[in-house]
């Protein structure tokens, strides 16, 4: 039987038209991620890790490109001791973020007049919950158990079930959770390598002295956290000229009174992009409201409130972190000191003459051939007609093996294994950016400023690329067996975000450590946090001092 119609039936719709759609959804998704590319990296501190490492988005545990021209340790240098401290990894709003988007959120829903985009962001879901409040999101977890993986990769002989491991963390829920997480993965990258070890169950030290030193620090806390005065800069941007052209056109879009609109619920706005983007991977509709030259803006107003409460605007904010640096410094030390150690093997005579010299040329010999084991036990000292025995070579005096054994001793293949060869510590962006303005990092010439945006588009500080979610500070510890000095012997690298980081005092990316320790001897000599953190009694609020 013919079929009475020509065209499509009813409800149906020709593949030609099917496909149209399909382009059209296409090109609209396109055009969304190619937006979303243009403002993922101004996020700040709000940005994913995978913003400073592209090659994550492609595979999460790949190592990355090695970094070309970078000066690496000789090939007979071995780690010896690895530091790292880490940013948590993503996480939800805080209580506070989450309220600002409440009232942004409702603003719009309440609209009378027909407008596109507050209509389009009114129909948003707003699924985050006040008791979210900055806890670590399922994203965080996934982002501290392939660091994890990527750090056993690349520090296969530190990171090895036969290592001790020191885990440390910040008292914050997000903070604790991340170490767990990383805990977690990395059980998952060493589980096929013997001897079976429970690291996932392991303790975490809670030391907020070390992780949170700027809650400890009375001089900071006043000062510029509880002084509003110390904000001025970031307080004048939001009044500026630039801020006040981003404010304009949201309410334009949004069809609300500007009267209606500030700069902390446009700048919540800007986070909720980057929060659907951390931690659904999702373009937000949020992001719509923003083009790329808003989003520098809104970057710029982030950093200045890095720059002058944790990063160089105050001298405070990076001092109060000396107490941090010299820990670090503590532990490098006490590296060394037992990597210079000698062991002595059992039955040994460099075991048999450290015991005859600790006693004073009295005690018993360890190790003793023939007859001189009674003569050892019974603390008679050496016997002249006994065979000491070392490395299968016989001697038969006293004198010679003395001799032979401190010849050994000088030339010592066997040292001590350190007590703590890893220390992970977990922490906050406010951990770390101090603590990198306090190296000398990311120093711009002029300091960052209300009235010099247009001069600072090309700066150093920049948070996103210092501190995203999961920003990691590692300080690697090498010992090189064929140096041709003791100063070469230790040798130190840094890496940030898993990318070597040149040294200010050498734009090399390596280090001997009694350079490093030269450098920074100030700091570590004179740098003493009880009296840096002291506040003046003259006048307890003023921004003078800082």
């Amino acid at each position: 039987m013919a079929s009475c119609f020509r065209g499509p039936l009813p409800g149906r719709r020709s593949l030609p038209v099917l496909l149209l759609l399909l382009r059209v959804s296409l090109a609209q998704e396109r055009a969304a991620a190619a937006a979303m590319s243009l403002l993922s990296g101004y996020f700040g501190t709000k940005s994913r890790y995978e913003e400073v490492n592209q090659h994550l988005l492609r595979d999460p545990l790949s190592l990355g490109p090695p970094d070309p021209g970078y000066l690496l340790p000789s090939a007979a240098c071995a780690p010896l001791q690895l530091r790292a401290l880490i940013r948590h990894g993503t996480r939800f709003p805080t209580e506070k973020q989450i309220r600002k988007l409440g009232q942004l959120h409702r603003l719009l829903r309440s609209q009378e007049r027909p407008c596109p985009a507050a209509q389009r962001l009114a129909r948003w879901d707003m699924w985050y919950q006040p008791d979210m409040d900055g806890k670590l999101a399922p994203k965080g977890r996934l982002d501290m158990e392939q660091l994890a993986w990527r750090l056993a990769a690349r520090f296969p002989g530190l990171l090895s079930p036969q290592r001790r491991f020191a885990f440390a963390s910040s008292s914050k829920h997000r903070c604790v959770d991340s170490s767990a997480a990383f805990r977690k993965g990395l059980q998952l990258a060493l589980q096929r390598q013997p001897p079976a070890r429970d690291i996932e169950n392991e303790t975490t030290e809670i030391n907020d002295k070390l992780m949170r030193f700027f809650d400890h620090c009375e001089k900071f806390v006043t000062c510029v956290e509880e002084n509003a005065t110390a904000m001025y800069e970031v307080d004048a941007f939001k009044q500026g000229p630039e801020m006040k052209k981003v404010l304009e056109k949201i309410a334009a879009t949004l069809c609300v009174p500007v009267r209606d609109l500030n700069a902390d619920l446009v700048q919540v706005a800007f986070f909720t992009c980057s929060f659907e983007l951390a931690i659904k991977n999702v373009n937000s509709p949020w992001c719509s409201l923003f083009n790329e030259d808003d989003a520098k803006v809104l970057e710029y107003l982030n950093d200045l409130k890095q720059y002058w409460k944790r990063g160089y605007g105050y001298d405070i904010n990076s001092r109060s972190s000396c107490i941090l640096f010299q820990d670090i410094f503590k532990h490098l030390d006490k590296a060394i000191a037992e990597s210079k150690r000698c062991f002595l093997l059992p039955n040994s005579c460099l075991a048999a003459l450290s015991a005859f010299q600790e006693g004073g040329g009295r005690s018993g010999e360890p190790y003793l051939g023939g007859g001189g084991r009674e003569e050892a036990g019974q603390g008679q000292g050496f016997g002249e007609g006994v065979f000491y025995s070392f490395a299968g070579i016989k001697i038969k005096t006293r004198l010679k093996t003395q001799i032979y054994c401190q010849i050994a001793i000088t030339d010592c293949t066997h040292s001590m294994p350190i007590s703590s060869p890893v220390i992970l510590q977990f922490g906050h962006a406010e951990t770390l950016q101090p603590l990198l303005a306090l190296m000398g990092f990311f120093k711009d010439e002029e300091p960052l400023a209300a009235n010099n945006y247009e001069k600072q588009m090309h700066r150093k500080f920049r948070s996103g690329r210092i501190v995203p979610y999961a920003s990691n500070l590692i300080f690697v510890l090498y010992h090189c067996d064929q140096a041709k000095t003791p100063e070469e012997e230790y040798q130190v690298q840094i890496l940030l975000n898993e990318k070597l980081l040149p040294f200010p005092h050498s734009e090399e990316t390596v280090s001997l450590y009694t350079d490093l320790k030269n450098h920074y001897k100030d700091i570590l000599q004179n740098c003493h946090f009880s009296e840096e953190c002291k506040l003046s009694k003259t006048n307890d609020t003023s921004t003078d001092e800082l």
